[in-house]
């Protein structure tokens, strides 16, 4: 098999609006191999495949396929040239058959009518081919997700795809149907189709794949043989072991907050179903409490439970003292819980409105809207805030959705500090940001902690979590594994450490 690579992309950059998803990205795939492309949430793996199969068009970059310039303007091209993509959500029509899936517009036929049983046999020697035994005539509702991933594969594998793209393929699967599924990659490698994973799940990556290619921020950390790199480097390339270049904030302010008061909340045998397992967890006035862990590790399902965002179908959660029983988000704001949810632009904000009609919302509502805020208290606090954040440009009138994603960060927060809560959540609050928005943000969590309000704080970046956090509850594969006190455990390599061993004693 030749060792020439099938797609090589050079200088990849791809700029949207105040924020450079790609920049300057290399990636090499050759057939027969399994290339995993890892990354935190934000670090360009998405951009980067969607560069490569037409969805976006590159700013800057060439991208080579069989060793000949392409560019692709919509994924039906891409298609065309051998690249298929088989995402976590199945993409076929479950009302029609196995056989009917398979080949939708491509059906043998009789004349003028389908030849449903050339169908059914062509479609049968196809995944026998593959190593895959079903009933092609059943209907594919009738088949578990991993069997539907199996099917959208060979679709895309009988279409002559040089190139397969697996993008989470195994996030709804149980153990067996994994194993299923990375047979039939196996399988496709020892053919010569070049596949491209992304997956979350570390173990999978180890056992399925040839090489890896690591991302952050946009920018290309390095590509290894997987056999070359250690889990626990590969977690350090992912999230950053290096202090970042920002100015380092002092914690020591906070200390007399945090040191015997109750819990402001205390969550015990906190847990929803499919979502994160039960975990018990306090923060006290003062105090940052930073959640660590990879991405799909359950750090921001753990704080939408004590958000209200998300209904917890066990244990109890406390605040103030009090059972917060009957907890949703309307509940949540009024008790005193401001949460700035991971995605501010289809979460957060409302990019039509101006910054100041964004800034205001949540004031207004805890008002009530039948008692409107004066313009002239409005305009002053909207001035203050803007003033206050460094927020560019300092205008108010501006439509949010034109604002960079660090000034758009900075509106979210002024939100929810107009009406002083007790808690303050923070999910990624700065991801995808400048390194001033970062170090402005990240500076006022420390005012804000030493002022006395408690923070719990969501970050992939672990020099950014051990800065600002007086305690750190580790996650991996959505459990809360262990909770790091001491200031001697709070430490980028101890944090590796404990997402490697599950919590375990190493």
């Amino acid at each position: 098999m030749s060792d020439d690579p099938i797609v090589q992309m050079t200088g990849i950059r791809k700029d949207f609006t105040g924020v450079r998803a790609l920049d300057g990205v290399d990636f090499t795939l050759r057939p027969g191999e399994i290339h995993a492309v890892m990354g935190e949430n934000g670090a360009g793996k998405s951009t980067l495949i969607k560069v490569l199969t037409g969805v976006h068009t590159p700013d800057a970059g060439d991208i080579l396929l069989d060793g000949k310039p392409v560019r692709f303007h919509s994924p039906g091209a891409a298609q065309a040239a051998g690249i298929s993509t088989v995402y976590q959500e199945v993409n076929l029509t479950d009302n029609l058959s196995v056989a009917e899936n398979l080949f939708a517009g491509r059906e043998p036929r009789l004349g003028p009518f389908i030849n449903f049983r050339a169908m059914r046999r062509k479609a049968k020697a196809l995944l026998d081919d593959i190593g895959i035994d079903l009933n092609v005539a059943a209907p594919l509702s009738s088949y578990s997700i991993a069997m539907q991933q199996l099917v959208a594969i060979s679709r895309a594998v009988d279409i002559e795809a040089k190139v397969l793209i697996l993008d989470e393929p195994t996030s709804s699967l149980d153990r067996d149907e994994v194993e299923v599924l990375l047979g039939v990659m196996r399988r496709l490698a020892e053919k010569g189709t070049a596949m491209v994973f992304i997956s979350h799940f570390l173990d999978q990556v180890y056992e399925i794949c040839d090489r890896m290619t690591v991302l952050r921020n946009g920018t290309l950390v390095g590509e290894w043989a997987t056999a070359d790199l250690p889990q626990n480097e590969l977690i350090g390339h992912m999230l950053g072991r290096e202090a970042a270049a920002l100015e380092q904030i002092e914690r020591a302010a906070a200390a007399h907050h945090v040191a015997d008061e109750e819990p402001l909340v205390k969550a015990q045998g906190l847990g929803r179903k499919g979502s994160i397992a039960p975990y018990d967890l306090d923060v006290r006035r003062g105090e940052v409490v930073g959640l660590a862990g990879l991405l799909g590790s359950g750090r921001t399902e753990t704080v939408r439970l004590i958000a209200g965002a998300d209904r917890a179908d066990s244990g109890s959660l406390t605040f103030d003292g009090q059972s917060a029983r009957g907890h949703n988000p309307r509940t949540a704001a009024a008790r005193g819980i401001a949460f700035c949810p991971e995605n501010r632009k289809t979460e957060g904000l409302v990019g039509d409105l101006t910054v100041a009609e964004n800034m205001i919302l949540a004031l207004q509502a805890s008002r009530g809207w039948a008692r409107s805020i004066p313009v002239a208290r409005r305009d002053k606090l909207v001035a203050s805030f803007i003033e206050k954040l460094d927020i560019r440009p300092a205008n108010p009138d501006m439509p949010v959705k034109n604002l960079s994603g660090g000034n758009q960060q900075k509106v979210l927060l002024a939100r929810w500090m107009l009406i002083q809560p007790k808690l303050l959540i923070l999910d990624e609050p700065t991801r995808g940001i400048d390194v001033g928005a970062k170090a402005d943000i990240q500076r006022l969590v420390a005012e804000l902690s030493a002022e006395g309000m408690a923070v719990l704080f969501v970050s992939a970046e672990l020099d950014e979590v051990t800065r600002l956090s007086d305690r750190i509850a580790v996650l991996r594969d959505r459990e809360l594994v262990a909770v790091l006190e001491s200031e001697a455990d709070m430490t980028t390599e101890r944090i590796v450490d404990t997402i490697v061993s599950g919590g375990r004693a190493s």
